[in-house]
């Protein structure tokens, strides 16, 4: 027969689990969004900074279930609420990328040219990426990173020339650079990728 004492350990050990489930979690959304990974795997589970909050908060809820020392509670909540406090700023201020398009590669359906834009305070952004593949074991390739705090870096355009090479134009409408980008024919990564600004 269990003991009062042991319910709140039982409850203090799934919280830390479930901490280390969120954890495991964001590492295999983390590992998904490097280039090649999966998308789907990567757009659940690739939020580090909610994550972040979130074991964060279990690990100081599983504190105070499971330890009766008032000074250790006092001190855990002391160190979550800092925490709390120095991730404040970076939920302000993140700008989260959103994608604005999504074009299918001339005779390949399984075959997207993704824009994603954001900012940085200021200054826009954009990623360019290749999705290949259906569902969830549809995969991604980065094509590009764009910074338009100098218009000339800044993308224009972004199409598809055929269905293994990618067109992107830089700069503005007086002054552009075109740029053309081959991608592997069976795995549709792109052979070079491009960063400006």
């Amino acid at each position: 027969m269990e003991t009062t004492a042991q319910h709140p350990r039982k409850r203090a050990r799934g919280l830390v689990l479930a901490a280390a489930l969120v954890s495991l979690a964001e590492l295999a959304g983390w590992w998904c969004s490097q280039d090649g990974g999966l998308v789907l795997v990567a757009k659940l589970f690739h939020h580090p900074l909610l994550f972040g909050v979130l074991v964060v908060g279990l690990l100081t809820a599983a504190v105070f279930v499971g330890v009766r020392s008032l000074v250790v509670r006092i001190l855990t909540g002391i160190a979550a609420g800092l925490a709390l406090v120095a991730a404040f700023p970076f939920f302000l201020f993140a700008s989260i990328p959103s994608e604005t398009s999504d074009r299918t590669a001339p005779g390949r359906p399984d075959r997207h040219l993704v824009i994603e834009e954001g900012s940085a305070m200021i200054d826009p952004l954009w990623w360019v990426y290749v999705d290949e593949g259906w569902g969830p074991a549809q995969r991604r390739w980065k094509v590009g990173y764009f910074n338009g705090d100098a218009f000339t870096d800044g993308l224009h355009e972004a199409s598809w020339t055929g269905p293994n090479q990618i067109r992107l134009v830089t700069g503005d409408s007086t002054e552009s650079q075109v740029h053309l980008i081959d991608v592997d024919p069976e795995t549709g990564k792109p052979l070079r990728t491009l960063t400006m600004g």
